[in-house]
């Protein structure tokens, strides 16, 4: 990118709302639409922007639960076992972390009891995963 500023101001739009028109980003960075287009398309192809979503408030879903589970895996089963998690539809995002786990997945389920047993029926029992910590999330603060 040849100026960071404009492209940094553009993304902390869209992290802000994801659904922002290209006028709205426009005006609030103080650039044309050509412009805001034009950058987009180019974080979107240098892989800086990787998709659109929405903020869910766990606690106004009425029948799902949702934890971030850290997860400890063998060094020598870790490409399988990410592969085996990206295939899981209740693993909605899944990070690389360098914290206290070497992963980090978003798990989601109709209630705790179903998040608890696929986390301990289908997670634990991939070939290389040591240990699964989940955090239930209770209200989105902000």
């Amino acid at each position: 990118m040849n100026d960071e500023s404009t492209a940094d101001r553009i993304l902390a739009v869209l992290e802000e709302d994801a659904q922002a028109s290209y006028g709205e980003i426009a005006d609030r960075v103080e650039v044309s639409k050509p412009t805001v287009r034009k950058y987009i398309t180019q974080l979107e192809e240098e892989g800086v922007i990787v998709g659109y979503s929405a903020d869910v408030d766990p606690k106004k879903l009425a029948s799902t639960s949702i934890a971030w589970v850290g997860l400890d895996v063998k060094s020598e089963c870790y490409v399988d076992a990410l592969q085996s998690l990206k295939e899981f539809d209740a693993v909605r995002t899944l990070y690389t972390s360098s914290g206290d786990h070497m992963l980090l997945a978003e798990v989601r389920a109709e209630d705790g009891d179903r998040l608890a047993r696929f986390i301990q029926e289908s997670m634990l029992t991939i070939d290389g995963v040591e240990e699964a910590h989940p955090t239930f999330l209770q209200e989105r603060i902000k």
